[in-house]
């Protein structure tokens, strides 16, 4: 056998001709020369002091090396698995070697490995790599242990009936959570890396038979087409995706909720989970599941629909109150009670700015002391956001910056905007508020009407991918109205949506009652 020529022994460095000099040179196979491989990988990896290579004999006459890489790997698994048994096996021939990892190795996941650049991606993962002199692969042992923190319930989406499991930065975590809901074949996982240097693990979730197969290439082709330095998060995925850029909508539904997942999977839709966030994209999504709350599914359906009918109440409102306001108050006084118009007028009275300006002053406040209420720690971030809205507001009035009504219509836009449930489209009402303000302090009711139009003009044009953003409003479809402006009894929702590839949800009769196979 080939040996190491002194390998052990300290000796002058000596230039390796066959080094990779590019990623596509590293795509080539493994040398059966361990010595060319450990100089290849320790080039690599120069400078990376938390890389290991340890050197060691299989039977004390092959030669062999595992990389590792400090903190990642379980190294009591790696000791007592892999160097142990193979350190006392007798083998002086490679097939032996091989016999034995096939058939003896106390190793459950044993994987081999035949390119130089799938070994670095392995390593710089955590995974453990395995090469033996005279092989022309190696063999990814995958004993890694990552920290993790703990399943716990979403902060970001609270709920008080229904399971308080949550997603975590593991993918690989994330993926057993929604099999052990989902107890299927049928449940599809396929991987892809993404970004050129971090080779982020995306996995794409899908039911077999249920999503649309059109939909699903779509989203693998604008997976594959990214091509960037790195992925660190689903956000930008997201930005990357998205049918409109420019649109102020979210066209893709992020959550950390598992059960929200699950119901989205088995309606039809497909699930993008990233490593290192515990934020799962979801495609394609209409505008009404924005304003769906997970917690609707598990109420009676009189209670979710009543407690939706007010989410949609307050979600008009948050938008449109402060310019109807002002486009009011500016513009068309003669819109105002009379008793009521003279306690506007006495209390601007002392106001020296028009209505339009104080209006995006206290909106400016509000915003201002929500957002700090969002960045300070927990333990004062509420009270800070409670009192500073309190103090500020009463103290603007006092000092005449700003009526008192204006004050009013402004908090009451804000509590109204904290019933969205997805927090991307109360943040796009947040944004879209401020033009509104200004077309409806410039043009009046004529420009409020008029932006309104052109808003519900945009939502119709919208697409995520290829599903009309409006659906199953516009194209109207009566059959789906059933889980939009009302949730209707779970006995009556047989179909799924029209864009799955199977719209049968659940067998017919499922009604219930006592003639139903309860006693009388």
């Amino acid at each position: 056998m080939r040996g190491f020529r002194g390998f052990f022994r300290k000796k002058p460095e000596v230039k390796n001709p066959v080094i990779p000099s590019t990623r596509e040179d590293l795509r080539v196979g493994l040398y059966r020369d361990l010595e060319k491989n450990h100089r290849v990988m320790k080039d690599l990896f120069n400078r990376c002091y938390d890389v290991n290579f340890r050197i060691f004999r299989i039977g004390k006459e092959i030669e062999a090396e595992i990389i590792y890489v400090d903190n990642m790997a379980h190294f009591d698994d790696i000791n007592t698995h892999i160097l142990a048994p193979l350190m006392r096996k007798s083998c002086s021939r490679p097939e032996e070697v091989e016999a034995f990892l096939r058939e003896e190795l106390p190793a459950v996941y044993v994987k081999p490995v035949e390119t130089f650049d799938e070994c670095a991606r392995l390593v710089s993962s955590g995974e453990p790599v395995l090469f033996i002199d005279g092989w022309n692969r190696a063999l990814n042992l995958g004993l890694i242990q990552l920290e993790r923190r703990a399943v716990t319930d979403p902060e970001g989406e609270p709920i008080i009936r229904g399971p308080k499991e949550g997603f975590i930065e593991s993918a690989q975590t994330n993926t057993a959570l929604l099999r052990r809901r989902i107890q299927s074949p049928k449940l599809k996982l396929e991987e892809m890396r993404l970004g050129r240097y971090t080779q982020t693990r995306v996995i794409i979730a899908y039911m077999e038979g249920i999503a649309n197969n059109s939909v699903l290439d779509e989203v693998k082709r604008r997976l594959e087409r990214i091509d960037v330095d790195g992925v660190l998060e689903s956000g930008i995925i997201e930005e990357l995706i998205e049918d409109n850029p420019y649109s102020p909508f979210p066209q893709i539904h992020f959550t950390e909720r598992v059960d929200a997942v699950c119901a989205d999977l088995l309606s039809g839709r497909i699930a993008i989970i990233t490593d290192g966030t515990p934020d799962v994209l979801v495609v394609p999504v209409s505008f009404p599941a924005f304003l769906q709350a997970t917690e609707d599914y598990y109420l009676r359906a009189i209670y979710a629909t009543a407690v939706r009918w007010l989410r949609y109440l307050l979600f008009f409102f948050s938008l449109v109150a402060p310019s109807f306001y002002v486009a009011t108050i500016s513009f068309h006084p003669e819109a105002v009670p009379t008793e009521q118009l003279f306690t506007f007028a006495s209390s601007r009275e002392r106001i020296p700015m028009p209505t339009i300006v104080e209006t995006v002053l206290m909106e400016l406040a509000f915003e201002a002391v929500r957002e700090a209420g969002l960045r300070l720690p927990k333990l004062v971030g509420s009270a800070v956001t409670i009192v500073g809205a309190l103090i500020i507001g009463e103290a603007a009035v006092t000092a005449g910056i700003v009526s008192a009504p204006v004050v009013i219509v402004v908090a009451l836009t804000g509590i109204a905007s904290f019933t969205i449930p997805r927090y991307s489209l109360g943040f796009a009402m947040r944004v879209l508020r401020f033009p509104l303000l200004f077309i409806s302090g410039g043009f009046g009711m004529v420009g409020f009407s008029l932006a309104l139009i052109a808003l519900v003009i945009h939502l119709a044009s919208l697409r995520s991918f290829g599903m009309p953003y409006l659906s199953p409003i516009a194209p109207f479809r009566p059959k789906q109205m059933k889980d939009v402006f009302w949730r209707t009894f779970w006995w009556k929702m047989r179909t799924r949506p029209t864009e799955s590839a199977n719209t049968d949800r659940q067998a017919p009769d499922q009604k219930p009652g006592p003639e139903r196979g309860g006693e009388q």
